[in-house]
Formats: C-alpha cells, sequence, structure tokens
C-alpha cells in the first residue's frame, strides 16, 4: 500500500517543481500504477490545478497536457484523423474505460514504463515533451533522460505532418500487459518501425537497409518485418519467452506495414 504523509495541491509550476526536489515527495498523475507500490511517500504533488488538462491545437501541432486522461486521448477526433485511428488503437486495449478515464497521458510518458502502448505510439508519431525546467525535447531523447531529473512534465507535443502511422498489439488476453507493441509510420517515404514490451522501453528501428524503398509490397514487407526482428532485442517473462517475441515481432511488422497501404 502507498502511503503519503502530506497532500498538496499545487498552485503553480513553480511549486510543484520545488516540492518535487525532495526525492521523497512524488507528483501525482492518475494514481493508477503509484498505488501498486508498497512505500511511506512524503508529499503528494497534485497538478489537477494546473490547466494541464486539455489539449490544444493549432496549425503546426497537437499540445496535450500532462493531465489528459487516455480515454479523452481514445475520443478525441482529431488525434485520431491524424494517427489514422492508431491513437484509439494504442490505447483501447489498455485495462478497461473505467482505468483509462483516470490514467493520464503524463503519467503514462514520465513513467517510460516497459510495457507502455503509449510511449511506442507516441515515439512512432516522432512526438516531442516539454519539460517545466529543461524546455522541449524529442520523446526518443526524453526515453533516456536521467531519472535523477526531478522535472515536472507539462506537455506532450505530437506535430501534425502527412505521417502514415499503423499500430498493433499482441495480449494473451484483452486487457493484460501487452506482450509485444509495435507501430510503423512512413513520411515522406521513410519507414520506421518502434517495437515496444520487449519487455523493455520501446525501441526505434529505421529502415536502413531501404527495404522498402521501392514500395511497401508483400515481399519487402516480409524482408523489413525479418530485418527488424533480427536486430531488436528481447528477453522473456511470465508473458512469453525471448523467442516468442522475435517471432511476434516478425509477424506483426509485416502485418503493419501491409496495413499501411489501406490508411
Amino acid at each position: 500500500m502507498l502511503s503519503f504523509n502530506q497532500y498538496v495541491r499545487a498552485q503553480s509550476l513553480e511549486e510543484a517543481y520545488t516540492l518535487c526536489q525532495k526525492k521523497s515527495n512524488v507528483v501525482l498523475g492518475g494514481m493508477l500504477w503509484l498505488k501498486m507500490q508498497k512505500k511511506n511517500a512524503g508529499t503528494a504533488i497534485d497538478l489537477c490545478d494546473l490547466g494541464l488538462d486539455q489539449i490544444e491545437e493549432s496549425e503546426e501541432e497537437y499540445r496535450i497536457g500532462a493531465m489528459v486522461s487516455l480515454r479523452t486521448l481514445e475520443n478525441h477526433a482529431g488525434l485520431n484523423a491524424l494517427t489514422q485511428g492508431a491513437m484509439a488503437e494504442a490505447v483501447k486495449h489498455i485495462v478497461g474505460v473505467q482505468f483509462r478515464n483516470l490514467a493520464t497521458a503524463g503519467g503514462s510518458i514520465y513513467g517510460r514504463f516497459g510495457f507502455s502502448d503509449v510511449m511506442t505510439l507516441f515515439m512512432a508519431l516522432d512526438a516531442k515533451v516539454e519539460l517545466y525546467h529543461a524546455g522541449v525535447m524529442e520523446i526518443r531523447e526524453f526515453a533516456g533522460f536521467s531519472r535523477t531529473n526531478r522535472d515536472i512534465l507539462t506537455y506532450i507535443i505530437i506535430p501534425k505532418t502527412s505521417r502514415k502511422t499503423v499500430y498493433l498489439s499482441m495480449r494473451n488476453t484483452e486487457t493484460d500487459f501487452p506482450v509485444l507493441t509495435c507501430a510503423v509510420s512512413v513520411l515522406d517515404g521513410r519507414y520506421s518501425c518502434v517495437v515496444g514490451a520487449r519487455p523493455a522501453l520501446a525501441q526505434v528501428y529505421e529502415d536502413e537497409k531501404n527495404l522498402l524503398a521501392h514500395g511497401d509490397t508483400a515481399e519487402s514487407a516480409a524482408a523489413f518485418a525479418a530485418d527488424i526482428a533480427s536486430r531488436a532485442e528481447f528477453a522473456g517473462n511470465m508473458r512469453g519467452s525471448a523467442a516468442y517475441r522475435r517471432k511476434l515481432c516478425e509477424v506483426l511488422v509485416r502485418r503493419a506495414v501491409l496495413a499501411l497501404q489501406e490508411v
């Protein structure tokens, strides 16, 4: 059970950041994964009064506040149009509607969980994160950002481009953690693939051999999938062995590449 000595609803980002510098203090997101911990923490820092529960749209990008729920992402018409439905596909299998009503986009990204559907998709979309002190950085860079840096994630930024994206995952049961996640995208003829739940943090793999340079045919899709599966690193856990994940990777990547023809 997780318990706190004090609860504070921060009235400014500066207040939240200052409180967060103490190692025993914890920023609350949706509180879904935090509550699984067994420890006594110092101060619970709530960001709910800071206006971070909105999705802002401009001509160039979407700015997703850290406190926006996964359910809001799932149902957002603009984000789903931009991602050809990949946004809804990436989050709709996460536990259940009640869970997604509470779980936040910021918590999902800041946690950098190895099982994260959300991180896999946002990497494929070339998203960025905005931190209160560190500023804006690529989400791929943030994935390796030191966890000792106790900054506050404020926004996730998705650029508006002509990128096409397909998201697929494999689960043993509908609401379980994924055995493997996969997002394949193409922009201006350049393909990339993100593989997550390996069961480690998602990684990006480019089409280094230009196997899809002449289009996504059945043969080129199979060759690209085999190349990604050979380069990706996998491990085993209770949901599947490393060998099983490697085979799944090849299947999901091939299917995703071919599905790009339909989006």
